[in-house]
């Protein structure tokens, strides 16, 4: 017997085992908007009319089980009531599965993650295929919100509080084999088809299971909240979370609520108050911020929104890496361990070997923590070739240029490579600042040259900006497109301007952190007022990571470029600090053991107790909210800035590369949608006060001003 028609298929067999197929139509994924929730529904009422269901089997009928809520629809919805209900209506289905008296097993092919695993929690058993691919885990954390089914309740009751917390609030995505060893999977198959059999026949010896939490004798694995061995983490988690989040993220404060409440409560009661969190969290500007940019723009880039059309996908077989440093080494593991054969060339094969080392040591750190084998690191660092000659870059699909920001050693490596690679070849710098068509003027083929901005360390973040100079090609700009999503990074593309978008932008923030230390703001304010706003480090920690020697360089270079330009540089206030810590203190930063901060070996960081002495404190202290703006107010106007003047050319582009390039404030969803959330005409109004104490940099870009007086915002 079976039906077909809905997006849930259901098929009972002769022994009276019934399997539900999530199927939702036209979907790649399936995923819980209405039309799957009501199949559901339907299904779930039929289950509990028929005397001769036995058992019930829960799968899908795409690659992966299901990713989760209907994100577009919860993003559309400001009702708050409308969310709590719609929160409730699917936990309904899953109580009345798990206690319909009938086995229920949820047979998972693939990926389970938010609702998905929260709909397979409320099965009594879970066998899923070992899939190395497929993730499990409760992400809702990384969009502003709170599992909504159930999850902060079935979670703790099944692996304990102290387990489950770590999941939801960093919202961690476990493989099968993580899973079964956390207890949140109970069986794992070779494939879909032992499955399946397993899952049947569980079902036939388990006539009458019941969920731990239904059970009259259930007892809190670990203890409930009450308990005393989780007592001293609820004393001390909640103060950690905010040190962390600086309150920027209710998500971690309603989990934890979630989580403290339903251990002190029954079952029921304790779902009762998680939907109340969620539909809290549902309707917030952060959620909302976060949805828009990490979800449907991320997704949007993702897709290849701004990869031209027309040509067919590519792939880079042999890459050739110029330069072994730092960002050199990073590019050459992360290409590597996307299977790439890569050439690492520097002056001399020392230089070449110490890069290769690089790559020696995060797999010996992957190793110790279990995620790689020995006979893995072999096979990998046999890809990556260490050298000193260029005839080794021979058949190379692409070479990157990571040498010194130095033009006249820039444009020797670029034509020492062109004399071996493949005309077809592709070229590439990793330039932060230098335009790159005036980098393209030492190519003899500058349709084929191309921006490829990586950041430190390239091995963990996650953004490459590809900048087009004037005559790159649209071919060549796919092949870029396409590397970047080759070696499973995040592509934005820009337009040729001096420090391009991300690190013009960013630079608005360290030398705003300067110009208020000039300004006489006490140092540890400022430092907080960055990290409260939401940055990952206070703009004189950053300065000093970055060195300020080569900050120095950079201000000298364009200085020379303005006046073979003829043009007046104006610099920013911030500069005149940097001159005086590197030229006349001697403390160009953290490589060099001192800089704004002190680092003791084998200590803890702290500020350099002499900074009052060569920057004298104000009488005049400002306002917490006051440095924030001012920090935050500079970078979200040169994003519009450099918007108007289309070096980014997307607001998509903008947003993912404010966040992923610099770290601008995850929960405010990127640089333009904290513009669009403060609303555009308070901004421009605020931005007008700032210019008018604090000078013309805060001037609001001419594209705000006229949004404003349209009533417009990005879009």
């Amino acid at each position: 017997m079976a039906d077909t028609n809905t997006a849930v298929r259901y098929e009972q067999d002769a022994d009276g085992i019934v399997t539900l197929t999530l199927d939702l139509p036209g979907r790649s994924m399936n995923v819980l908007d209405e039309t799957l929730t009501r199949g559901l529904a339907e299904a779930v009422a039929r289950i509990e009319k028929d005397a001769g269901v036995k058992g019930v089997i829960v799968t899908s009928g795409k690659k992966e089980f299901l990713a989760g809520a209907d994100i577009e629809g919860l993003y559309k919805n400001t009702d708050v009531k409308s969310v709590y209900d719609m929160a409730e209506a699917f936990k309904d289905i899953l109580r009345r599965l798990e206690k319909s008296g009938r086995p229920v097993v949820a047979a998972l092919n693939g990926t389970a993650l938010g609702g998905g695993l929260e709909l397979a929690l409320a099965c009594h058993y879970r066998i899923a295929v070992d899939n190395p691919k497929a993730k499990f885990g409760l992400p809702e954390v990384k969009l502003g919100l709170l599992p909504g089914g159930g999850g902060t309740q079935r979670l703790p009751r099944l692996i304990g509080i102290q387990a489950s917390l770590p999941l939801m609030l960093e919202g961690k995505e476990l493989r099968a084999d993580q899973a079964r060893q956390q207890g949140i999977l109970n069986e794992l198959v070779k494939d879909g088809a032992e499955m399946l059999a397993r899952a049947k026949a569980w079902c036939l010896a388990n006539p009458k299971p019941v969920q731990p939490w239904d059970d009259k004798k259930f007892k809190w694995p670990g203890g409930d909240s009450k308990s005393p061995a989780n007592a001293q983490m609820w004393a001390i988690a909640p103060s950690m979370a905010d040190a962390k989040s600086q309150g920027n993220y209710p998500a971690l404060t309603n989990i934890m609520s979630c989580v403290f409440e339903g251990g002190i409560v029954d079952f029921d009661s304790g779902c009762r108050i998680e939907s109340r969190y969620f539909a809290n969290l549902g309707v917030s500007q952060v959620s909302k911020n976060m949805i828009g940019t990490l979800w449907f723009q991320l997704n949007a880039i993702n897709k290849g929104k701004s990869r031209p059309e027309g040509f067919e996908k590519s792939t880079v077989k042999k890459l050739g890496v110029l330069g072994a440093g730092m960002m050199g080494a990073g590019i050459a593991y992360s290409s590597a361990k996307a299977g790439i054969e890569v050439v690492l060339l520097d002056a001399t094969a020392e230089a070449a070997e110490k890069g290769k080392s690089y790559s020696a040591g995060l797999l010996d750190k992957a190793i110790k923590k279990g995620r790689e084998t020995p006979a893995g690191k072999g096979v990998f660092l046999d890809r990556i070739k260490p050298t000193a000659d260029y005839k080794d870059l021979e058949g190379c699909d692409l070479v990157i240029e990571a040498v010194f920001e130095d033009r006249a050693i820039k444009a020797d490596v670029t034509k020492k490579t062109e004399a071996v690679i493949p005309a077809t070849a592709t070229f590439a710098s990793n330039t932060s600042t230098l335009p790159i068509t005036g980098l393209a003027k030492a190519s003899l083929r500058p349709d084929q040259f191309i921006g490829l901005h990586f950041f430190s360390p390239v091995d963990k973040m996650p953004l490459v900006e590809i900048i087009l100079g004037e005559q790159t090609s649209k071919a060549t700009l796919a092949k870029g497109f396409d590397y970047v999503q080759q070696i499973k990074k995040t592509p934005i593309v820009v337009n040729d301007s001096r420090g391009f978008y991300t690190s013009r932008s960013f630079s608005t923030y360290v030398m705003e952190g300067l110009a208020l230390l000039l300004d006489g703001q006490h140092p540890r304010s400022i430092e907080v007022a960055g990290v409260q706003a939401g940055m990952p480090v206070g703009p004189l920690a950053v300065h000093d990571e970055v060195s300020m020697s080569l900050s120095l360089h950079v201000m000298e270079q364009t200085r020379k470029d303005f006046a073979a330009e003829g043009k007046t540089y104006t610099g920013h206030p911030g500069e005149k600090a940097v001159v005086l810590m590197v030229k006349e203190l001697d403390r160009p930063g953290k490589k060099a053991g001192k800089g704004f901060y002190e680092y003791p070996q084998g200590g803890q960081k702290y500020l350099w107790p002499e900074l009052s002495k060569y920057f004298p404190l104000s009488k005049d202290q400002l306002s917490q909210q006051e440095l924030m703006d001012r920090l935050m107010f500079a970078q979200a106007n040169e994003a519009a800035r450099c918007y108007e003047e289309k070096v980014v050319m997307t607001v998509a582009d903008a947003n993912i590369g404010s966040i992923f390039g610099w770290g601008f404030a995850p929960h405010q969803g990127g640089a333009l949608q904290f513009i669009n959330a403060y609303g555009v005409d308070k901004f421009v109004k605020r931005a007008e006060e700032l210019a008018a104490k604090y000078g013309p940099r805060f001037k609001p870009a001419a594209i705000l001003v006229e949004m404003a007086k349209a009533g417009k915002s990005f879009t």
